[in-house]
């Protein structure tokens, strides 16, 4: 058996192929039945996010357990497996732990140290339980996943990443907004002072606030009340908005967030009203389609007498329509508009120093795995030296009825440290061995030349689990 993790997420693959690939929690437990009826997957967890859309699985080989997972993913798309192939990432053992272990800390998502991320792995890993696709081995990964990003965000600052992302975003969409104070611009001069703007986004990554309240009497409407939409709200506020809305496909979610901000609630449905009255809008909706359409903002220009209006999509996929660039007095700052400010929080809050932690975590887990592999041979051989040791000593005093206490102690102690000492190489070896290429084949030779069987011995229990 071994691990496999193959997936698609923000990297490999185009936001229209992403929202074909995801997987909603009523659509998890049919996938993850097919998924261990197929002929070579024995555990499968599914986690599918806005931005990604991954299978764990335990196989009993690597080619035919890429083939189930893959196939499964195409039916998930409705796309051809050819078409879909070029955009999968396939990580194998260490790489795949390696990979899960990053995507729990926050270094794999577009929004770098995100916290969101944490708990939508706990709940993919407890859904896949709910339904029986969890093994002992994916638990032990899941468990030890779970923890190591827990470690991640409680030991360094990796929090703060995504944080200043918000805040760069911010500062780049005020300073186009206070570019288009004053007047309307064409759409040649409102592409051109976007670009100036964006030039903020070299900046170093330093620290999750804003100076000079760059938002100072500005009407700030916030599309998404989950973990981002709240920090926009904090951030906006401290940077001086004179208003802000929160509107939410939930309306008793927007209302939570708008209470700990001292802003107004909205429910969608009031976002055409809204878009002719702010200033600024900042998307981060979870949706997987086009939350503001560009027939939308037109109309909602109409209703502006030539006051700018600035966006900033923090989504992925994107919730703000591309096309709202070509609008006079419009102007969209993105994600992909802030590659550059993404790239310098990596390169500032402790993104090192998690990755530091993930590879001891790695290496620490690969070494339990593999010694758990090999610990019920070495017990199996050790049990099996130890009944025919027992069963010689039985025939033994038979024969010699006349030995004492004293000099049958002697004999049966005798008897078995050769026993323990003929085994003791042997066994040490084959763990030390354990976590070396091909390491499960020191296990196997073991089986075969002491005719071992094959099932786990009684006396070798399930290790223990950190719950999550």
């Amino acid at each position: 058996m071994s691990l496999l993790a193959v997936g698609l997420n923000h990297r490999t693959a185009p936001n229209s192929l992403l929202e074909l690939a995801a997987i909603s929690g009523d659509d998890a437990p049919k996938v993850l039945a097919d998924l261990i009826q197929a002929d070579h997957v024995a555990e499968a967890v599914v986690l599918s996010t806005c931005n990604r859309t991954e299978i764990y699985a335990e196989v009993d080989t690597f080619h035919g357990g890429l083939a189930d997972i893959s196939d499964q993913l195409s039916r998930v798309c409705g796309v051809p497996l050819n078409d879909l192939a070029p955009h999968l990432y396939v990580h194998h053992e260490a790489r795949a732990v390696g990979h899960l272990f990053t995507v729990v800390c926050g270094l794999d998502s577009m929004l770098v140290g995100e916290t969101q991320i944490l708990g939508q792995i706990r709940s993919a890993f407890r859904a896949a339980q709910a339904v029986g696709a969890v093994g002992g081995s994916l638990a032990a990964l899941f468990q030890s996943a779970l923890r190591v990003g827990k470690r991640a965000h409680s030991e360094t600052s990796i929090d703060n990443a995504g944080a200043s992302i918000v805040s760069v975003g911010l500062q780049i969409a005020a300073s186009s907004l206070d570019v288009h104070r004053g007047g309307r611009l064409s759409a040649d001069e409102t592409r051109l002072s976007a670009d100036a703007a964006l030039a903020l986004a070299h900046q170093p990554v330093s620290a999750p606030t804003l100076v000079d309240e760059p938002l100072a009497g500005s009407r700030v409407l916030i599309i998404g009340a989950g973990a981002v939409g709240g920090l926009t709200a904090a951030i906006a506020r401290r940077a001086g908005a004179a208003e802000l809305v929160i509107a939410n496909r939930t309306p008793a979610r927007a209302a939570a967030v708008a209470a700990n901000h001292d802003a107004r609630a909205v429910g969608l449905a009031d976002l055409p009203h809204e878009l002719g009255q702010a200033d600024l809008v900042v998307s981060s909706t979870g949706a997987t389609g086009l939350v503001v359409t560009y027939e939308m903002v037109e109309a909602a220009l109409a209703a502006r007498a030539g006051r700018p209006l600035v966006f900033l999509d923090l989504a992925l996929p994107r919730d703000v329509d591309q096309a709202v660039r070509e609008l006079p007095g419009v102007v969209l700052v993105d994600l992909e508009s802030l590659r550059t400010a993404l790239e310098n929080a990596e390169a500032t809050h402790d993104v090192e120093a998690v990755r530091s932690l993930v590879a001891t975590e790695v290496s620490a887990f690969l070494h339990r795995r593999s010694a758990g592999r090999v610990a019920p041979t070495v017990v199996a051989l050790r049990a099996q030296a130890a009944g025919i040791v027992q069963d010689e000593l039985d025939r033994l005093r038979g024969r010699l009825p006349g030995l004492d206490p004293r000099e049958w102690e002697m004999v049966t102690g005798t008897v078995r440290r050769v026993v323990d000492k003929l085994l003791h190489a042997p066994t040490v070896r084959v763990q030390q061995l354990a976590s070396s290429p091909r390491g499960d084949s020191y296990a196997e030779a073991l089986r075969e030349l002491f005719d071992l069987p094959r099932e786990v011995p009684a006396v070798v229990s399930a290790p223990d689990l950190e719950q999550p």
